[in-house]
């Protein structure tokens, strides 16, 4: 039987989007500078009967696809890796990598968190300082020349509407909306940013 799947995958480092994409993967072993090769299944530390598609296999395959490090140690107690660095971002004395499985922090390890197909994983810098998870919507527009388009910004973790985002340079309202202008025609994408939250997913939007 075929244990892989295909996941949106997203990774925010502390200065950039590493990664935005649907990834393939599946169980398989993992190698790390600090941690040494383990299994990655869903089977580590028994927190499911059976072998599986996990967060941390999609981070690996999406390594290997883009050829970007990461690092992380072993944990034998745990059964799992602990993510300390991927890319050019690695952790410090007060700022760790977090894993949210659609938009909520994962109760076990990325080895340990099975995922399905479909499934929204996010491995984010500096996740357990961050107030809100910006999630913008919707994720695709097409849009004539010199057209406008509202768009909403929430925190995916809870759903609340979020004020004070800035999304191609429009600050959303009380309501999380904010009204884009598009003046030229292309391909564009944007992100929502506010300074104590992590920034969201990509606005993609195709403008004729």
């Amino acid at each position: 039987m075929c244990i892989r799947s295909i996941v949106n995958l997203r990774i925010e480092g502390a200065a950039n989007t590493i990664y935005e994409a649907p990834i393939l993967s599946g169980p398989r072993n993992i190698t790390t500078p600090s941690g040494g090769t383990h299994h990655c299944d869903g089977t580590n530390l028994n927190a499911n009967p059976t072998p599986g598609n996990t967060c941390t296999d999609a981070l690996d395959a999406a390594s290997k696809l883009l050829k970007f490090p990461y690092d992380g140690t072993y944990s034998s107690s745990f059964d799992d890796f602990f993510i300390t660095s991927i890319s050019t971002t690695t952790q410090t004395a007060t700022q760790f990598w977090g894993l949210l499985l659609n938009y909520q922090f994962t109760p076990v390890g990325g080895c340990q968190q099975e995922v399905k197909p479909g499934d929204n994983v996010l491995w984010a810098f500096d996740a357990f300082n961050k107030q809100h998870f910006l999630k913008v919507e919707p994720e695709v527009l097409v849009v004539k020349k010199g057209g406008s388009k509202v768009v909403t910004v929430t925190d995916g973790s809870t759903g609340v509407t979020i004020q004070g985002a800035v999304i191609n340079g429009v600050t959303t309202d009380a309501n999380g909306k904010a009204t884009l202008t598009f003046p030229k025609a292309g391909a564009f994408q944007y992100k929502a940013t506010r300074d104590d939250s992590l920034r969201s997913n990509a606005l993609r939007v195709v403008v004729a």
